[in-house]
Parts: C-alpha cells; structure tokens; sequence
C-alpha cells in the first residue's frame, strides 16, 4: 500500500518542551522506529511534516537584523525543510537498519497569489506567547499579526491553499526505485508561477495537512494518515462528556466545533482526500500507526 503519512508537531516536539536540536533528534528517533514498522510491513512510505515552530523561531532570529536582511517565509521554509527532514532521514534510516535508501526533496509548492488567505493570516508559526500584551507589543514591533491559540498566543502569517507541485517528476523518480521519501516539509516551500512560467517564492506557509492531500492526490496514495498527539478526533473535546468519534462522516462535520490551528485543517484534508473514492484517510496518535492503518484504533475519515 502506498501511504503518505504527515507527521504533526508532537513528532518534532512534545508540548511545553524547548525547541532545542536535542529534544527534536530525541523525539524523532521515536517517530521513525513506528516509521521502519510501516515500511517493513511493507509499505510504501511518503512522509511529511509540520514546520510551524521552526520556521517561527527562524523568523525570529531573523528579526534581530535589519528589515532589508532578514530572510521572508519561502527562504525560512526551505531551512527548515532541509534541517527537520535531514533529521527524519537519519533516524528512519537507522531505524531500518540502512536497508533501505531514504531521501529528502526539498519541495516546492505552487499557490494562488489571488488567494483571500493572504489578506487574513490565519497559519500558526512561532513561539508561544503567555499574554495578548506581550504578543501584541511584538507584532507591534515587527509589523506582525498575531491571534489566540488556546490559552496562549501565536503569530500567524498567511496560508493559502496548495495548488500544484513541481517537482512531481523527481518524487515520482525516487518511488520508481523504492526509496522512502521525506518531502512537502511544512507544507512545501510556497510560490507562484509567473505570466511566463518561471516560480517565484511568497511571503506565505502552507497547511502541511492540506498539502499532505495534494501530494497523496498526485502520487496515487492508497492512504493518507494525518498523525498528531491526540489519538482521534473528538466529540465535545475539552469537556466532561467527550467521545472519540470512531468514523467521522461529512454529514457529522456540521455539528463538531474543531479548532481551526489544529484538528480542523486535518479532517478538512482527510474528507477532501476519501471524497467521490474508496481510498483510505484517518486520523490519530503516531504511536498507533500501524492499528490506524489496520483500522482498530484512530478516527477513519469518509466524505
């Protein structure tokens, strides 16, 4: 089975921890041993992963330069492509033994630049702030928005919708020779096409969710897990009478509340992805990978 599975934060960094190179390489190890499991049970892996933290903290450095120097979104992205995918690799190849050739592509993503998203920031990148006070003085300083996340605090940037990929040709190169690919990292590096062709990076951050659909679309992926730290989609969540939902229906969708920086992005991209199909997209704890893909554990997604 060809599956694409897009890793969530929690595969890089567990809540409330630093984002230190020590704490991701630690938390990613245990991510690629579930990783090496799909793969040896024979699958054919494609994966991706979130980039919200990272690209935020560059972001942030960056800011400590002058405004002509400092590096916008595309540039920080591609960074953090190739940092957090150097990891992956790494630990899924040494979880596999060196068995099998592994392959990070840096990925760039295509969108509209007509898109309204661009005018309404509504991605979360970045450090957690505790209070609106300090958030707002931040953003005031750098010329940035910011929104509420939860109890705390985020910067938030623009993120429109994915609508072509590239570099489709070199993915489909490295499937044909069997190699587990790492790509769309933080859902691609955004650009545009150009009247005549030529791409161009934007100030912008792609859902890795949205783009995890597009890409699975392309690659005829018979599967598409949507890993978090939360082991299903749930009804009422946050509240005494919250249920797992074992099967979430479109028609179910209506009547869930679900946060739009997290769960809402992921059944959006799981509904898209099974509709007017019989393929397979759910969501659920990276732990329970393999039960997800067996059906025992996770909450299935069907349009």
């Amino acid at each position: 089975m060809r599956v694409v599975v897009a890793l969530g934060g929690n595969a890089l960094l567990k809540r409330g921890e630093p984002l230190t190179a020590t704490n991701q390489r630690r938390n990613i190890a245990e991510a690629a041993l579930v990783l090496a499991a799909l793969v040896n049970d024979g699958h054919e892996l494609v994966i991706t992963h979130g980039n919200g933290p990272q690209v935020g903290l560059l972001a942030l450095q960056g800011a400590a330069y002058k405004p002509d120097e400092a590096y916008p979104l595309d540039i920080l992205g591609a960074e953090t492509e190739g940092m957090i995918g150097y990891l992956i690799e790494q630990e899924v190849e040494n979880a596999l033994e060196h068995s099998r050739a592994v392959a990070t592509l840096l990925t760039q993503i295509v969108v509209d630049p007509k898109d309204s998203a661009f005018s309404r920031p509504t991605k979360f990148v970045g450090p957690i702030y505790g209070s609106e006070r300090e958030a707002r003085n931040i953003a005031k300083d750098r010329g940035w928005s910011v929104a509420r996340d939860g109890n705390s605090w985020r910067r938030v940037v623009a993120s429109p919708q994915p609508v072509e990929i590239p570099d489709l040709k070199i993915l489909q190169i490295l499937l044909d020779n069997d190699v587990v690919v790492i790509c769309a990292g933080g859902g691609g590096i955004p650009v545009i096409r150009r009247n005549d062709g030529s791409l161009l990076g934007v100030e912008a951050v792609i859902d890795k969710d949205h783009a995890s659909k597009l890409l699975a679309d392309q690659i005829e992926a018979d599967a598409l897990l949507l890993l978090t730290d939360m082991d299903g989609v749930y009804r009422d969540f946050g509240t005494d009478s919250a249920r797992k939902i074992e099967l979430l229906t479109e028609d179910q969708l209506a009547a869930l509340d679900l946060p739009e920086g997290s769960m809402a992005p992921k059944v959006s991209a799981a509904m898209e992805f099974t509709r007017n199909s019989d393929r397979f997209a759910a969501i659920g704890a990276l732990k329970d990978a393999r039960r997800i893909l067996s059906g025992s554990a996770g909450t299935r997604v069907s349009a």
